[in-house]
């Protein structure tokens, strides 16, 4: 007896569900409704009047200005693009290539809580974008402002898509919760299988 080694099991890793197909749709559709208007920022500071009047487009040419809107392009798509991780296996691990925390499980709720936040804010900030035409708009040229508000109409849809991957990414990890409270502890003594990875 005294030449037997008890093992004891270590805790099982209990992986989300896949997630559904219209989710991860859902969550690269979302990169696809913010290019529109960033190309067309991108273009004001490449130096196109991109459908202002001569006297609109003054003050988009200057240094801060141009800094400015390309920042935004920038930030929004990546923003954007951060939607994909709720159905990507970097959504669950945090990537290896980060320092410190690289490989760590993602808590849920740090990507639940901000992910609703932001839902909730761009579905207000763009809530009017749909009555584009119904404002005056006296720095920009008629077939500009037909444009543009062409160009702005995706931006509609940006909060809501971001709502309902947030959604499911919740249930998902809401029901990977319940099965590891439901899971049996194994007995010492048990052998031991290689622990499961989430792919």
């Amino acid at each position: 007896m005294s030449g037997m080694s008890i093992h004891t099991a270590e805790p099982t890793a209990i992986c989300p569900a896949p997630p559904p197909r219209w989710a991860v749709l859902a969550a690269h559709l979302t990169t696809w409704v913010v290019l529109p208007s960033g190309l067309w920022r991108i273009a004001l500071v490449l130096g196109f009047p991109a459908g202002y009047t001569d006297a609109g487009f003054e003050s988009f040419q200057t240094p801060g200005a141009k800094a400015w809107m390309l920042t935004l392009s920038v930030l929004c798509e990546l923003a954007a693009f951060l939607t994909i991780g709720l159905v990507r296996p970097w959504g669950e691990f945090v990537p290896r290539w980060i320092p410190l925390i690289g490989g760590r499980k993602v808590r849920p709720l740090t990507a639940v809580v901000p992910a609703a936040l932001g839902a909730a804010a761009l579905t207000a900030l763009w809530a009017l974008v749909p009555w584009w035409w119904t404002f005056a708009h006296h720095d920009m040229t008629p077939t500009g402002n037909l444009v543009v508000g062409i160009l702005y109409q995706p931006l509609f849809l940006w909060g809501p898509l971001l709502a309902a991957v947030t959604v499911s990414y919740h249930r998902r990890h809401r029901g990977t919760a319940a099965r590891s409270r439901q899971t049996p502890p194994r007995r010492a003594g048990c052998p031991v299988g290689p622990s499961r990875r989430c792919p």
